[in-house]
C-alpha cells in the first residue's frame, strides 16, 4: 500500500502546475457541483469542451450505416452489416468535428454552417457518381454546440451487384476547411425466385 501511495505522489508532484483549460473548467465544476450547483457545474464544462472544441481541426468522428434514421445525437441503431439488397437505400449517420462558428444574425446567437458532397466509387478507387452538396446543414444556437450529426440517405438503385466505397466529403462553410470519410459497402446480388 505504501508503494501505491508512493506513487501515486510522485504522480501528482509531476504534474504540471497548470493542466490546461479543460483541467481547470473540470476543477471549478467540482466546485461548483460540490457547493450545490449542478446547473453551474455542467455550464462550466459545456462552455470549457466548446472553446476546446473550437481549437480542434475539423474532422470526422464517426460514420456509421444505421438501420433507421437516428432519433438525436448518438442515438442511433448501426446497421449490422454493409451489405445492402438491390434498391435498399445507405443511411448514414456522420458526426462532424471542430466546426467553426459565426455570429448569426439573430442577436446573441452563433450559426455553424456546412455542405456536404458526395462520390460513390468502385472498389478500385473509379469515381462512379458524384454530387456536390448532396447535403446542406446549418446549425443555431446560444453556444457552439458540439452534439451535431447528419443523416445523410444515399440511393444506389440499379447499382450491380459488388463492392463500393461511398466517399463523403464535409465542407465547413465558415472556416473553407474539408473532411472526408469514406464507407465500404456492399450490394448484395439479387435473389432468384
Amino acid at each position: 500500500m505504501i508503494a501505491v501511495r508512493a506513487g501515486l505522489m510522485l504522480a501528482l508532484l509531476a504534474w504540471p502546475a497548470s493542466a490546461g483549460q479543460l483541467a481547470d473548467a473540470a476543477t471549478k465544476a467540482e466546485a461548483l457541483a460540490a457547493s450545490g450547483d449542478a446547473v453551474g457545474a455542467h455550464d462550466v464544462m459545456r462552455t470549457a469542451i466548446s472553446d476546446f472544441s473550437a481549437t480542434l481541426p475539423f474532422s470526422i468522428g464517426k460514420a456509421v450505416f444505421v438501420a433507421a434514421d437516428p432519433a438525436g445525437y448518438a442515438m442511433y441503431e448501426p446497421k449490422p452489416d454493409a451489405q445492402f439488397k438491390p434498391g435498399e437505400a445507405l443511411v448514414s449517420y456522420v458526426e462532424p468535428v471542430g466546426l467553426s462558428w459565426k455570429p448569426a444574425a439573430a442577436a446573441g446567437k452563433l450559426q455553424t454552417h456546412f455542405t456536404v458532397d458526395l462520390d460513390i466509387l468502385s472498389a478500385t478507387g473509379e469515381v462512379l457518381a458524384s454530387q456536390k452538396a448532396f447535403g446542406d446543414f446549418t446549425f443555431t444556437g446560444f453556444f457552439r454546440n458540439q452534439e451535431i450529426y447528419a443523416t445523410l440517405t444515399t440511393d444506389v438503385s440499379g447499382a450491380a451487384a459488388g463492392d463500393y466505397i461511398l466517399r463523403f466529403h464535409f465542407n465547413d462553410l465558415n472556416s473553407g476547411k474539408t473532411a472526408s470519410v469514406d464507407q465500404k459497402f456492399t450490394i448484395a446480388a439479387p435473389q432468384t425466385p
